[in-house]
Order: structure tokens, then sequence, then C-alpha cells
């Protein structure tokens, strides 16, 4: 099945919301190396960067990674303060 689009950009990283509004999906983001290339896994949509493909990795079956949204929990910046810690019950 072929693609339901295909975005060109400039870019390794890029985020996909399925174009936000009431039928869009989560944003995640995908990483475009070293294929050069990623599907978004809700909406199909392919992004390809010509420039970012690596010699041989399109041939080896690598393909772009998702990754989950900014919003959802993860490991602290360094930017940022740690969590307050709960006190037991």
């Amino acid at each position: 099945m072929p693609p339901f689009e295909t975005i060109e950009t400039d870019s390794t990283i890029v985020a996909c919301n399925g174009d936000g509004g009431p039928l869009g999906h989560p944003r995640v983001f995908l990483n475009l190396a070293p294929a050069g290339r990623a599907e978004c896994p809700y909406c199909s949509r392919l992004f390809v960067n010509p420039r970012a493909a690596e010699p041989g990795a399109a041939a080896a079956g690598h393909a772009g990674t998702a990754t989950p949204s900014a919003r959802g929990p993860g490991p602290a910046r360094e930017d940022e303060s740690p969590p307050p810690r709960q006190s037991p019950a």
C-alpha cells in the first residue's frame, strides 16, 4: 500500500500530529536517520530527507524510529527540577 502522503524535509527529526484538530493524533517525533525516511505509525505519512540517508542503510532495512510525545514521562533534563518526592502514607 502506498504512503498516505510523502513529505520531503531537510531535517533529520520531524514531528507529526496528523495535522492536529479533531482528526489529528498524538504528536510523535520521528528520526529519519539512518535511512533518510520514516513513516508515522498513526497516519502513515512518509517523511523523507534524501541527504540524511547513509549509504546502504535503506538496503539493510533500517526504518525511522518513532519516539513518544514530549509531554510523556521521561528522564528529567538538566534544566528541569526533579519531580517532587512523595512521602509514605
